[in-house]
């Protein structure tokens, strides 16, 4: 209870007022209420003369018909008061809705909202960031037609992304409970491209601690900050600086080539990523069959570009892949496999065809898939 000094009691501080929005919209129901019933018994209208009554009474319109041109001494005595208890309510429910916009009741709403709204995103994109990385990446997911969540703190960024009609979460994007409300546990990759290492590295680690199966790419700087990304858990680290080197490289040696990768951009095809399940009884006879005794690539007119096999509990690969070309980061790459390539569980197969094509392959593969990415052209 407040106390009071001098016979005055002391006013609430600005955060605690407008807590019960409602009283205003209250008291000008029950105002309108009682003016058509007072109307009611002193006149007796119907019920839609009464309210018609209140209704120009309130809004000083003034204007009238038939019957109601000529009220009674007990009706001028409502409409009296009616204009009298108008004068205040009125005015305060006026007051009420400019203090609730003042005090950013309405925004708070808008962001509940929204809030509800995240809870419906499913096997969508988190965007950490919309920098100049984070608009390309927006633009090729929106061009795609992927879901995509951009959460973002800069106010200007946050314009910039709202602008293009996507939707922003402004949070810090570091934070467990900032993941959580995006959705970290029901999208289908989360892309960390924060402007400095450390703040990818604290949403990988973050990401990866809440959501094993996650897919996550992140953005580096350097070689070390791309090594412990990978240490954090990143599925895929990309430094603009290196991919930008290459294309330029690749561009002066073989222009040819990377003239037909702009042009497979723009068309109809798309290039995904099959990973077949680990249960071998899921393959069923596909299991150990080569690639020329399914005739895939004929049947679903798909092209195989390469296949990724498993690694064993060992951590190495299988023998059947031994010695064949690989890297330090990850299994061999079997690239434009040949017919006596065979199929085994935990393969992932990279696949390139036009939309109709790939379903032809998934409906080829059936049971056997565990998961299927749509990759960047």
């Amino acid at each position: 209870m407040a106390k009071r000094f001098w016979g005055f009691r002391p006013r609430r501080p600005p955060s605690t007022r407008n807590r019960k929005p409602w009283r205003a919209p209250l008291a000008l129901a029950l105002l309108v209420n009682a003016g058509a019933f007072g109307y009611r018994l002193s006149e007796g209208w119907d019920w839609g003369d009464c309210y018609w009554m209140v209704l120009i009474t309130l809004s000083t319109l003034g204007f009238s018909d038939g019957h109601t041109q000529i009220l009674s001494a007990g009706g001028r005595l409502v409409t009296t008061l009616l204009i009298l208890g108008g004068l205040v309510v009125v005015q305060i429910s006026i007051q009420g809705v400019l203090g609730l916009s003042e005090s950013g009741y309405f925004r708070r709403l808008r962001e509940r909202r929204f809030r509800r709204w995240l809870f419906t995103m499913h096997n969508h994109v988190i965007l950490c960031g919309y920098g100049r990385i984070g608009r390309e990446i927006a633009e090729q997911l929106t061009r795609e037609n992927v879901p995509l969540l951009v959460v973002e703190m800069d106010g200007e960024r946050r314009e910039a992304a709202e602008e293009r009609g996507l939707a922003v979460l402004m949070a810090d994007a570091t934070l467990d409970e900032t993941l959580v409300e995006a959705g970290i546990h029901r999208c289908r990759a989360l892309v960390a491209a924060l402007p400095n290492n450390a703040s990818n590295l604290y949403v990988v680690l973050s990401a990866r601690g809440m959501a094993p199966n996650c897919r996550l790419i992140a953005r580096s700087d350097s070689e070390e900050a791309e090594r412990k990304l990978r240490l954090a858990g990143a599925d895929q680290v990309v430094s603009p600086y290196v991919s930008g080197g290459r294309a330029m490289a690749a561009t002066a040696l073989r222009p040819l080539a990377v003239t037909f990768m702009d042009l497979l951009v723009g068309s109809d095809c798309e290039v995904e990523e099959f990973l077949l399940s680990s249960n071998p009884a899921d393959l069923g006879s596909l299991n150990g069959a080569s690639l020329a005794e399914l005739q895939l690539g004929a049947r679903s007119g798909a092209l195989v570009l390469a296949i990724v096999p498993p690694k064993s509990k060992d951590g190495l690969e299988p023998r059947l892949y031994r010695g064949t070309r690989s890297n330090s980061e990850g299994p061999s790459l079997i690239a434009n496999p040949g017919g006596d390539t065979r199929l085994a569980p935990g393969q992932m197969l990279v696949v390139m065809g036009s939309q109709k094509q790939l379903d032809a392959f998934t409906q080829l593969l059936g049971p056997a898939i565990k998961s299927v990415d749509v990759m960047a052209n």
